[in-house]
């Protein structure tokens, strides 16, 4: 009888086909481990959603097996669910190194059933097991510093996870890349790459991030008045770079906006950043300081309309608005989907009298992704036997998958990812698996899961068409003593439309008219035919379908005065 060969399940529970939320379980019998807990921006069309999660359905019919979750950098798309995994795992041990887990620690001091959640601090190099995995954490850089690539050992074979990186040959923090190790594993054997493809489309390697210090020194120099930069709270070299440039312009720097305190602070306090003590201010000092010896370090480099730099852009900030003068550097290129509000924020910079520096006209920022020739790079020195593009919109896999196959690795050998499709992983060969439940959980608030697809298209509708409220009171006998009246938002002016009104409340009579002839009226019943009467009608007339709700009181109880009006059943909230 043929020996059954053991057969590994990487199971990709985001960051594939798309940028963000990133989480992938690696299974192996009854033994999972995790990489990576992030989040990712909401769609335009999710009206009021916070953030967006993993689905952790299929870790919960699996709870028993996870034997721990690493972390390889401290960016909100790869730790930004953390709170939200450790509410539901809170026994699960959470490997990663200083800066991130000072970064993950800064989440869960938000809650404070989360302050004993097992945080575990590893460095690169280190070897951690966790069930029958050994762990190794490999140094890379990116655009937020301590950040590591996973090579995990498991009975099958030699997996190899690359998380977001760049090569980077002058790193600010002089700490480059490892690539001897990464050649070493490929000495030694690697079953399977998953590396990122964020920048797969651009050719040649990323800029080094010492470039935007040259630029930063450049337009310091050059600045008579105060100074405002925007860039990612994460990035401590980048912020390192700013500090540097005002400290030899002889420039006080203060740090403004919730998440940029926060980071600085544990960078500081975990010696990720170095500032003389006398070079930082409080804001209450900012107005103090001849202008040309301040630097404001903030936050809102993707317009965000409630940080800090689109609060200043408005004059809405507490302590500090731009003026005519100050010059502002936005040290960031817009996410996918942010370009509009970042456009609108330069936009009002510019209206104000600023002097605006951004991408489009200097090098003030580069990337923390690798380009085609950096992925070349760790391809050739891993020398996987089998390939999967991960971190990418699906354009970007496909790119990525193309150019590997055009480096030698036959088709057979690479695989594109799905969401929730496991990819099973043998001596012999990868396929598709059996799928599993992923998906996304929406947070909004406080609920975490609670809006789903009929939320958000009533929220569309509401956004979009408006709303019309109709309220009548019936007795016992289903005769109307009160009513009809009729509520809009969002769809007309009540005061200019008394006939569209009338029309409407005249529906209303119609139906409650109709239905009491019948013996018995079911209240739904009722609802439900003045609904779709009232909308057949406005769309008649208004080719518009704002969402429908009937209200109806019954039987006496909360029975509305004669000189009931809408107002009084809203308690005096103002028409539109």
């Amino acid at each position: 009888m043929a020996r059954k060969r053991k057969q590994i399940r990487v199971i990709p529970l985001g960051g594939v086909g798309e940028i963000g939320r990133n989480m992938t379980a690696i299974e192996y019998n009854d033994d999972i481990i995790l990489i990576d807990c992030g989040m990712s921006f909401p769609e335009d069309y999710m009206l009021g959603i916070d953030a967006v999660i993993p689905d952790f359905t299929f870790l919960e019919e699996n709870r028993d097996k996870i034997r721990a979750l690493f972390l390889t950098h401290g960016h909100d798309d790869h730790i930004g669910a953390i709170a939200y995994f450790l509410k539901r795992f809170k026994e699960v041990p959470v490997y990663g190194t200083g800066l991130t887990l000072g970064l993950v620690g800064n989440k869960l001091m938000q809650h404070d059933d989360l302050a004993d959640a097992d945080l575990r601090r590893f460095v690169a190099g280190d070897v951690i097991e966790a069930g029958c995995y050994k762990v190794r954490a490999i140094r890379v850089n990116h655009s937020v510093a301590d950040s590591v690539a996973f090579a995990v050992n498991s009975p099958v074979g030699m997996l190899v996870f690359t998380g977001d990186f760049k090569v980077d040959f002058t790193p600010v923090d002089d700490e480059m890349i490892d690539l001897n190790t990464f050649a070493a594993l490929g000495t030694s054997g690697v079953l399977a790459l998953f590396s990122e493809s964020t920048n797969v489309e651009r050719e040649g390697y990323t800029m080094s991030e010492r470039t935007v210090g040259k630029t930063f020194e450049n337009v310091f120099s050059h600045a008579e008045g105060r100074i405002i930069v925007t860039t990612f709270a994460s990035n401590i070299h980048r912020i390192q770079q700013i500090i540097d440039a005002s400290v030899k312009n002889r420039r006080k720097v203060c740090i403004m906006g919730f998440s940029m305190l926060n980071a600085v602070k544990v960078a500081r306090e975990m010696g990720y950043l170095r500032c003389p003590e006398d070079c930082l201010i409080e804001a209450d000092r900012v107005s103090k300081q001849p202008a040309n010896e301040i630097t404001i370090i903030t936050t809102g480099s993707q317009g965000e309309p409630m940080a800090a730099l689109s609060r200043m852009a408005s004059s809405e900030y507490k302590n500090f608005n731009i003026m005519a003068g100050d010059t502002v550097v936005i040290s960031a290129t817009p996410v996918p989907g942010n370009e509009k509000m970042v456009s609108a924020v330069i936009n009002k910079l510019f209206e104000k009298g600023a002097i605006v520096v951004y991408s489009a006209l200097e090098d003030v920022h580069v990337s923390g992704h690798a380009c085609r020739e950096e992925l070349k790079l760790i391809y050739s020195l891993v020398k996987p036997k089998f390939f999967v593009p991960v971190h990418g919109e699906p354009r970007h896999l496909a790119l990525h998958a193309r150019m590997i196959q055009e480096l030698g690795l036959p088709e057979s050998h690479v695989l594109l990812p799905t969401l929730g499709k496991s990819i099973v992983i043998d001596s012999a060969g990868i396929q598709f698996g059996e799928d599993v439940h992923a998906g996304i959980t929406l947070v909004d608030g406080l609920g975490v899961g609670d809006v789903g697809n009929i939320v958000l298209k009533d929220r569309q509708v509401l956004s979009e068409e408006g709303l019309i409220i109709t309220i009548v009171a019936l007795d016992e006998n289903k005769q109307i003593i009160s009513g009809p009246e009729v509520l809009s938002r969002g769809f007309v002016y009540m005061k200019e439309s008394e006939e569209l009104i009338a029309q409407i409340k005249d529906i209303v009579v119609n139906v409650v008219e109709s239905a009491r002839d019948r013996k018995r009226v079911d209240l739904m019943v009722l609802k439900n035919t003045m609904r779709d009467k009232i909308k057949s009608f406005i769309y008649l007339k208004t080719q518009r379908r704002p969402m429908i709700m009937p209200v109806i009181m019954e039987d006496g109880r909360g029975k509305l005065p004669k000189s009931f009006t809408v107002e009084d059943f809203l308690k005096n909230d103002p028409e539109d």
